[in-house]
């Protein structure tokens, strides 16, 4: 395992007269019963004598004093075993091994201007981000090193930054992100001052960059406690910097008979609450910005509250966060089409069968029924359409919901007929009365060409 393969490591460097320790975010799981995702070394050993050390290294981050050991194959092909999703990512396919530093100033309020090495380790502790990824495991002997109160912070609970908080978050601006998310996470709460010092900070965080600020957004929203990490996005004046879209839903009213749990944003948190766990990003984000467009459509009509054509004002505004963040083309166009459809399944038992069937069949539609359902719970609880949409599901056979087709646009050009937007019509009608069972073979098919599109 990855963990033995760390331990070798910090054997080895001791057997060079080296101190070596694992270090932050594995000592903290350990210590939690957790099992880490990766494991990180610190060492007074430069990278140049962690490089002799262990020949096959990769010099990522030399200047930062940071080298990556690969784990030998045999260890990634026990770890990958274990792992339910079968995938094992770069990172947690080597051991990063540090030497111990210290940190000098941060002009980009990211990264750090100047790093010295340092033989002690307690220089080290003292440059990271909160307490309980500060401390040190010696796994040989199985003791922790503490210079900095994270064991007591993590028995209490509490997440607190190693030093003045102020001058932590200004070091580095995604600290605070990581702070809520690790409170999320953890079911943790965040201390005063470090809370206050985030509320003070919060509009700085435009200087990190946007990639760094959705990856983080994302973790928060797949790791299975999303509503409290908005909840304290929203309490820290975060959420307003990095999402100010999702943060105008608060306060937007909804018709009660439809949502008795609140405004948009309420209903969006507890939606979020009731995502599966593991979820996917595509997943997530639309299910987050699944009514990103009503703030901008609400307006109060003699009947009740509407939002009038909220979904497509919503896929447009979900587009532009999509390309603010950068998100891959194909992340964005499932969270689109998350976005575009989630309204869909309102009218699903006055479908036409070949609608429902194209509907059945829309790409990664397990994404956009767990979506409907968390929609569902988090309103009025009537779960009976997405139970018809399963039986359905279970009932049509998948061949039928996308068969063969009986007449292609040759075809209509073997018959006299002028290629152009009229092709797309009687292509569609044609797949229509297939689906729903009225042409069974090509004859019947052209000869329902002919007399439903004369020439």
């Amino acid at each position: 395992m990855l963990k033995e393969f760390a331990t070798s490591i910090v054997q080895t460097l001791r057997q060079r007269g080296f101190q070596a320790y694992l270090v932050g975010g594995c000592v903290r799981d350990l210590l939690l019963g957790r099992e880490p995702k990766d494991y990180d070394v610190a060492t007074n050993a430069t990278p140049q004598q962690v490089m002799e050390t262990f020949p096959e290294t990769y010099a990522v981050g030399a200047q930062f004093g940071v080298v990556l050991v690969p784990a030998p194959a045999s260890t990634l092909q026990r770890d990958a075993a274990s792992d339910d999703s079968a995938e094992v990512s770069a990172k947690s396919n080597a051991i990063e091994v540090a030497t111990f530093r210290s940190d000098v100033g941060y002009s980009d309020g990211r990264h750090p201007d100047e790093v010295r090495l340092s033989l002690d380790p307690r220089e080290d502790v003292a440059r990271r981000d909160f307490t309980i990824n500060g401390m040190l495991l010696d796994p040989i002997n199985d003791e922790v090193l503490d210079f900095v109160g994270g064991r007591n912070d993590l028995e209490a609970g509490i997440i607190r930054t190693i030093g003045h908080p102020e001058e932590r978050f200004k070091e580095d601006k995604l600290r605070m992100l990581r702070a809520v998310r690790f409170a999320a996470r953890f079911e943790y709460t965040i201390e005063p001052a470090t809370f206050s010092a985030i509320q003070k900070l919060a509009d700085h965080i435009h200087v990190v960059s946007r990639e760094r600020v959705r990856d983080e957004l994302t973790r928060m929203l797949t790791e299975g406690h999303a509503r409290r990490a908005f909840q304290l996005l929203d309490q820290s004046g975060l959420l307003k910097s990095v999402l100010p879209e999702i943060a105008a839903m608060k306060g937007v009213e909804q018709p009660r008979e439809f949502h008795p749990e609140g405004d948009v944003f309420a209903h969006t948190l507890l939606l979020l609450e009731n995502l599966p766990n593991p979820c996917t990003l595509t997943l997530a984000w639309g299910a987050l910005l699944h009514d990103v467009g009503k703030p901008p459509t609400f307006r109060v009509a003699p009947d009740r509250i509407r939002f009038d054509n909220h979904v497509e004002v919503g896929v447009k505004i979900a587009e532009q966060i999509c390309l603010r963040l950068r998100f891959s083309n194909d992340d964005t166009e499932q969270i689109l089409a998350l976005v575009e459809n989630h309204m869909r399944f309102g009218h699903a038992t006055r479908m036409k069968e070949s609608t429902l069937k194209k509907f059945l069949r829309m790409p990664r539609f397990d994404e956009h029924l767990a979506l409907h359902r968390a929609d569902c719970l988090a309103s009025h609880g009537n779960l009976s359409t997405y139970e018809l949409i399963q039986q359905k599901r279970a009932e049509i056979p998948v061949a039928t919901m996308r068969p063969s087709p009986l007449v292609t646009g040759d075809d209509l050009i073997a018959d006299g007929r002028v290629p152009g937007p009229k092709f797309r019509e009687i292509l569609s009608a044609v797949e229509d009365a297939q689906l729903e069972g009225r042409l069974l073979s090509r004859d019947a098919a052209l000869a329902f060409v002919r007399r439903e599109f004369p020439l």
